[in-house]
């Protein structure tokens, strides 16, 4: 019989979350002297090649966990020198004057990273401190995934490792186990112990790395209006890095009324506009990608930010602030805290719920969720009212193309002379946190899908062929490759996608997971006259987009194994 695989604190995901509370951890132990046993799991062939942010970054807590990160060779890709928060047109762009841009949104002097070299880069600054603390024993698996929870007596115990486990060694223990993931399994921990009283609403983010033919390093734009017209929350971003390349994105809300919204088609539209076209002509894509944010805010936090022998933190918390559009440093700030917490309770080797007590605690009292009791309604504010995004940001953008933006807001106005300002001031007071209307409760983001819907249509501006790709071609620079046999997506009951095929067929639509996959997954096959549910599993980029949009909940997207996957490296 073989002997169980224990660790004193067990790390699912090379998150920035985890990376941090480990890297957090051994300054402590080597402080304490004492003996320790750590393990971090990591589903994808190298750590950050399953990472994928925007990023601009607060580098406050950067600063507090590693003070000397920049002589350490830290990758940064530009430092911020110029912020603009713009609104799009179908043709042209009006930058907001910096007087009337929220402080949030400025993001001068805050770093311009690439998630995935920055947490390829905390790993190995993780291993390099572990050979400094001999009294702790480390071990970083790079292609080993956690497939499930293991529960025992009412506590987390551990993980399983193994897609079809058979014995003790497709299992990993630990008295102390920590989640960073997007949700793909620490839902489970979420589920066990019944920690939702609010669903978790979640956005998609897709994005691009070009070469350019000119320098761009140090701006920013985070951009509203076009593509998104037809009254879906989200926005555009555009971030300058050295050595001529540009990253283009945009974060799309998957509680969108349009079941064919096509996240990955989107963002080529925003490629279209002119002021992008200016600055990718002549130039190369480099990397593809998309990726799930967290977006409820404070009242789709758990209830408990630890259970019985888990931990929750970054993504499995849910501590993104879309408002600031801040997540890596509170995902860090998560693992700072917790490090501290779990290294006084193994010394105390009190492995109870009361010994993590300290970790919501402590984070309660943060900025973490300070800042994001402040911003509670900062997304109910645009799902309570959707004229905001609907009626008047469209009219907005119009007159960007016509006359000037001053002369949209005006429009608005006259139009709606009694509603617009009354929405003005009840929404910017949710927005700002000025009411208080108490708890909130969002409904699954499926749940705002209506078949039927039609978006506006807009002529679109002229544009270079060929700097735009279609979903087929954009997987390539994804850099996907699977395993044989790979299997990683669920589906439940084939009847229920049969079903589902012919009521969205009945409006001339397709199903939102074939529309809104970021790859070239999800397709419908004709089968003795019926059309059915098909998967081309091989280009997957593993963003769980088709779960969260599925009207049926009939999906769900596993960890990959064997390092199986997107990779994500530079994005």
């Amino acid at each position: 019989m073989s002997a169980r695989i224990e660790y004193d604190l067990l790390l699912v995901g090379g998150s920035p979350s985890n990376l941090t509370l480990a890297y957090h951890f051994l300054e402590l132990a080597k402080a304490s002297g004492k003996e320790f046993t750590i393990a971090v799991l990591e589903k994808s062939k190298e750590f950050g090649a399953h990472i994928m942010s925007g990023a601009v970054s607060n580098p406050h807590i950067l600063e507090k966990v590693w003070p000397n990160y920049k002589e350490l060779g830290f990758p940064i890709e530009a430092t911020c020198t110029e912020s603009n928060l713009s609104v799009l047109g179908v043709e042209k762009k009006w930058d907001i004057p910096n007087a009337m841009v929220p402080k949030t949104m400025d993001k001068t002097g805050y770093l311009v990273l690439s998630l995935s070299f920055v947490t390829n880069w905390m790993a190995r600054q993780l291993q390099e401190k572990a050979k400094d603390v001999p009294n702790v024993s480390m071990d970083l698996f790079t292609g080993f995934a956690a497939h499930g929870v293991v529960f025992e007596e009412g506590r987390v115990a551990g993980v399983c490792v193994s897609e079809d486990p058979k014995s003790e060694d497709d299992y990993v223990y630990g008295k102390f186990t920590c989640f960073g993931d997007k949700g793909f399994i620490s839902r489970d921990v979420i589920d066990h112990f019944k920690l939702r009283n609010c669903p978790q609403i979640w956005s998609v983010g897709v994005k691009e790395v070009w070469q350019c033919k000119e320098s761009y390093e140090g701006k920013v734009w985070h951009t509203l209006g076009w593509p998104l017209l037809e009254g879906t929350f989200g926005g555009g971003f555009v971030y300058g890095m050295k050595d001529n390349k540009l990253t283009i994105g945009m974060v799309i809300s998957l509680d969108s009324r349009d079941p064919n919204m096509n996240p990955q088609q989107k963002l080529q539209d925003y490629k279209k506009h002119p002021w992008i076209q200016k600055m990718i002509t002549g130039g190369k894509l480099l990397k593809y990608g998309a990726a799930l944010l967290p977006e409820g805010g404070y009242y789709a936090l758990p209830t408990k930010f630890a259970v019985p022998g888990g931990i929750l933190l970054g993504d499995a918390l849910g501590v993104l602030d879309v408002k600031n559009l801040a997540g890596i440093d509170r995902a860090m700030e998560c693992g700072y805290v917790a490090a501290e917490v779990v290294h006084d309770a193994l010394i105390k080797q009190d492995f109870s719920e009361a010994a993590l007590a300290p970790y919501q605690e402590r984070l309660t009292n943060s900025f973490v969720v300070k800042e994001a009791y402040n911003n509670r309604y900062f997304r109910w504010a645009f799902i309570e009212n959707p004229k905001l995004l609907g009626e008047y940001l469209p009219e907005v953008a119009r007159s960007i193309d016509k006359s000037s933006a001053m002369f949209g807001m005006w429009k608005v106005w006259f139009k709606h002379p009694f509603g617009a300002p009354v929405d003005g001031v009840r929404s910017l007071g949710l927005i700002n946190g000025k009411f208080n209307i108490g708890p909130i409760k969002y409904e699954a983001d499926y749940k705002h899908i209506i078949p039927s819907f039609v978006a506006p249509k807009y002529e679109e501006p002229q544009y270079d062929k060929a700097t735009i790709y279609s979903r087929a071609d954009a997987v390539f620079y994804s850099s996907t490759k699977y395993h044989e046999g790979n299997n990683h997506i669920d589906e439940f009951n084939a009847q229920v996608c049969v079903e589902c095929i012919k009521r969205y067929e009945a409006v001339d639509k397709t199903t939102p997971c074939v529309s809104d996959c970021t790859a070239e997954v999800h397709r419908i096959d004709i089968v003795d006259q019926i059309s059915k549910h098909g998967m081309s599993l091989e280009n997957c980029i593993h963003c769980r987009t088709c779960e969260d949009v599925c009207p049926e909940v009939n999906l769900r997207v596993k960890p990959t194994s064997q390092g199986s996957g997107p990779d994500f490296l530079g994005l």
